[in-house]
């Protein structure tokens, strides 16, 4: 049964608002972004007493690079990773999603970078190991680093892959990581995009529209899914907030807040009715 999944959608209104319309509408659950601060536990209770799920938590990022770059400052990043992972334990969540890199510039790792990283990485999926928690390694820029993650602990216990399609559009030319990462396939991130608008990657194309707002071949990643026999939620990362200089989000901010969570709702509909053959 796949369940309806939403991220606290950046952009819209003060989360604890947006929590009892999310409820009202029909969404069974959602997901936030670990801050660290005191605020997080508030949340997390909030959602349980609205009656909706705390899907996941979605790891902090913004330091992501130094895992691999730097030896004391990447030790201090894996135990900020390692502080999300026990927090979303102790808030009854079993699923961390994590980036492994962070930088449109990001390429390739030297082999000083892997070692590091390797090592580091190591020593947040055994620490999410103990604690009981998955962690999905997401698609962003950097597809080589997060490769060489990947494939280097398949087979972990702790260690699964989580699909942003936005992200797979703008940031990794289309390839389709779904089937390359079928086996460790847990969860999503649906939104939609217009694609890359120049040869060079960059942050200004990640949208995260709804779903069939963009250019994305829904039906075929519906189809990419059911070929990885993928039955996990249904899961929605949106935005209100768009682009500076951009006007893809104009519409949706037009509407009310209610209105736009239930559109989101149908789309969300729309794709579980693709992935079970209903649409075609």
């Amino acid at each position: 049964m796949h369940r309806s999944i939403i991220s606290i959608v950046k952009g819209g209104p003060a989360p604890e608002e947006q929590l009892p319309v999310l409820k009202e509408v029909g969404w069974d659950g959602v997901f936030i972004l670990w801050t660290g601060t005191k605020a997080d536990g508030a949340l997390a209770a909030k959602i349980k007493a609205e009656g909706l799920c705390l899907q996941s938590v979605h790891a902090p990022y913004d330091g992501a690079e130094k895992l691999w770059e730097q030896d004391d400052a990447g030790a201090r990043e894996v135990l900020r990773q390692i502080g999300c992972i026990r927090d979303t334990a102790a808030w009854g969540c079993g699923l961390v999603v994590m980036h492994a890199i962070v930088g449109m510039e990001r390429v390739m790792p030297s082999e000083a970078e892997r070692a590091r990283g390797l090592k580091h990485f190591e020593k947040i999926f055994d620490a999410a190991q103990k604690e009981g928690v998955l962690v999905a390694m997401e698609n962003t820029e950097g597809e080589n680093y997060l490769d060489l993650v990947l494939t280097h602990f398949r087979g972990h216990p702790s260690v699964r892959f989580c699909i942003d399609t936005g992200h797979e559009m703008c940031y990794d030319h289309s390839h389709d990581l779904i089937g390359k990462y079928a086996d460790l396939l847990h969860c999503t991130h649906l939104n939609d995009n217009l694609g890359m608008s120049g040869e060079a990657i960059t942050w200004l194309d990640d949208l995260h529209l709804l779903p069939f707002d963009g250019v994305a071949d829904w039906q075929k990643i519906a189809s990419r899914l059911r070929a990885a026999n993928y039955a996990g939620d249904i899961t929605l990362e949106v935005k209100l907030e768009g682009r500076e200089g951009r006007h893809e989000h104009d519409g949706y901010r037009a509407m009310p807040f209610a209105g736009y969570a239930a559109l989101a709702l149908e789309r969300a509909k729309r794709l579980k009715d693709m992935l079970s053959g209903g649409e075609q």
